[in-house]
């Protein structure tokens, strides 16, 4: 069973940044191959399909998913900085 946190404020607020970090990062991003590289790749297509929205949409997720498994090693580490056992 899992123990409290020895410190429960700092716990969560850590937790919290975190969490506002990886979505300010994910959506900068995402924003970033939206606006940039989405136009200046718009006009070629691969195989029927426009690279600049390939590009944009999968570039997004794949920022999503390194940022989630980011998101899971910092709580493991958080998690044993204040004591909290599995």
């Amino acid at each position: 069973m899992a123990e409290e946190p020895q410190n429960n404020n700092a716990y969560w607020a850590a937790n919290v940044r975190i969490i506002l970090i990886s979505l300010a990062i994910w959506a900068t991003v995402s924003f970033g191959f939206g606006i940039i590289l989405r136009p200046a790749l718009s006009g070629i297509s691969v195989g029927g399909a426009d690279l600049g929205f390939w590009f944009a949409q999968q570039g997004s997720i794949l920022v999503f998913l390194v940022l989630i498994f980011f998101y899971a090693w910092r709580m493991n580490k958080l998690d044993a900085e204040h004591g909290v056992e599995e």
